[in-house]
């Protein structure tokens, strides 16, 4: 079909590509190969469409129960959120392509009113050529991030919204269903104990990430500045033995601390009762306000080696003039510190802060080798919840212990809501991101 060169029949070309995939360059544009490829991926959804069909009336339905059925050939409602989540993205890759060839008709066709001509077989098929390679070299990363990746967390997004928990609702023996906000609200409303176990966990979180991030860094740069301006003999060595606790895994490192302050046997009560400094036991990990300082503690004398290192770096990056100068107006080292060292690193060294912060809301290894989340409180003996664990590790015991999926995929979703803002502030202010604007 002729077309004109004069842009009047845009809407022609756009209507013929809307309808289908390729139907633009068949027939006006005159790009068969393109056109033809276009049409093939339409043609293999629509051929499809009825699976496709299927399994998203699976996913809206998540089965229905069938007790008379052997277990075995039951409906998964599991198995149906995977499939439906994966056909809902191959769906989105259908959408993305469709998108892709309405735009490539139209920009076909402005080169047309531009060149007053068609391009020859030869030349459409090396440009298609050109153009498919870099896609197609992208195409295995791009769904290999939606299986492994885009997927998974779709799925436990999803899971937060249905009542997958035992021991009602556990496939393939029971199915599940979709329950909307009802699991945000009684664990965040509910007025229950496990309402009161969240609010009591987010609370200690919070403080636990606040409280291990600015310590290990403030210590961390004490330390650095010391080693640094004092002047100290084998400066070196005390490098070394104080970045030894970062160095060494720290699942040993908590297991031995864990056996060091064991209430009944551990050494360092051991050692205090032996020195006369102790009559009885001090409960290091028994007590739940007292664990939690400990926790503190040791993840201070396990962590601050990494900001010293950190620190001691930027300060060789500043200037010793700025040094010089202070010194001979006069400056006092605390004032140096306060005014030129502490804010230099710290404008160096506050994405790293920041990324430390997230990691120690998720720091699922200081609490759990150390504590195991322990000492038991009120609420621990419905919700497992213990006196100091932090929302990822009442994660670990929601799935492992309860088998409360959907509680622990709403607190998965609340942790991803609360650390987003943090991830994408970070990556805002990498290099990277800043040279691709310009």
């Amino acid at each position: 079909m002729r077309i004109e060169s004069d842009g009047s029949s845009r809407k022609k070309v756009r209507t013929a590509a809307s309808c289908f995939m390729g139907l633009g360059h068949l027939l006006y544009l005159k790009e068969y190969v393109k056109g033809a490829l276009f049409a093939a991926v339409e043609v293999l959804f629509l051929a499809c469409s009825p699976f496709l069909v299927k399994k998203i009336v699976d996913l809206v339905t998540l089965g229905y129960p069938q007790p008379d059925l052997p277990v075995r050939e039951r409906s998964n409602s599991m198995f149906m959120l995977i499939d439906g989540i994966l056909i809902l993205a191959v769906i989105a890759v259908f959408v993305a392509l469709y998108v892709i060839s309405v735009r490539s008709a139209g920009a076909s066709y402005r080169t047309y009113c531009i060149t007053k001509r068609f391009a020859s077989q030869k030349n459409e098929l090396k440009e298609t050529g050109n153009r498919a390679f870099p896609l197609l070299g992208l195409a295995p990363c791009v769904i290999m991030l939606l299986i492994f990746v885009v997927v998974p967390l779709v799925f436990s997004i999803a899971v937060a919204f249905t009542n997958y928990s035992a021991p009602n609702h556990i496939p393939p023996n029971n199915t599940v269903d979709w329950v909307g906000m009802q699991n945000f609200k009684e664990l965040m409303l509910g007025g229950t104990s496990w309402s009161k176990g969240f609010v009591r966990i987010a609370v200690w979180t919070l403080v636990w990430a606040v409280l291990s991030t600015f310590t290990c860094y403030f210590c961390g740069l004490l330390v650095a500045v010391q080693l640094k301006e004092s002047g100290i003999k084998f400066a070196s060595a005390f490098r070394f033995i104080f970045i030894l606790p970062y160095a060494v895994p720290s699942v040993i490192t908590m297991l031995v601390w864990r056996n060091l302050l064991n209430g009944t046997f551990g050494t360092v009560n051991r050692t205090l009762q032996a020195l006369g400094w102790l009559q009885g036991t001090i409960p290091w990990l028994g007590n739940a306000t007292l664990a939690q300082v400990m926790c503190i503690v040791i993840n201070l004398w396990a962590g601050f080696g990494y900001f010293m290192m950190l620190s001691m770096g930027t300060m060789t990056a500043i200037p010793q003039d700025m040094f010089e100068a202070a010194r001979i107006d006069g400056a006092s080292n605390s004032q140096i510190l306060r005014h030129i060292t502490f804010p230099l690193v710290l404008y160096q060294t506050m994405p790293l802060i920041i990324m430390s912060f997230t990691h120690n809301i998720n720091n699922f290894g200081i609490i759990y080798f150390l504590t195991g989340g322990d000492p038991t409180v009120k609420d621990s003996t419905t919700t497992l919840a213990g006196g100091t664990d932090i929302l990822v590790t009442w994660i670990y015991k929601l799935t492992i212990g309860l088998q409360k999926y959907n509680y622990a995929s709403v607190i998965a979703v609340l942790i991803f809501v609360a650390l987003a803002p943090f991830a994408v502030y970070q990556f805002k202010n990498t290099k990277a991101y800043k040279e691709g604007e310009v």
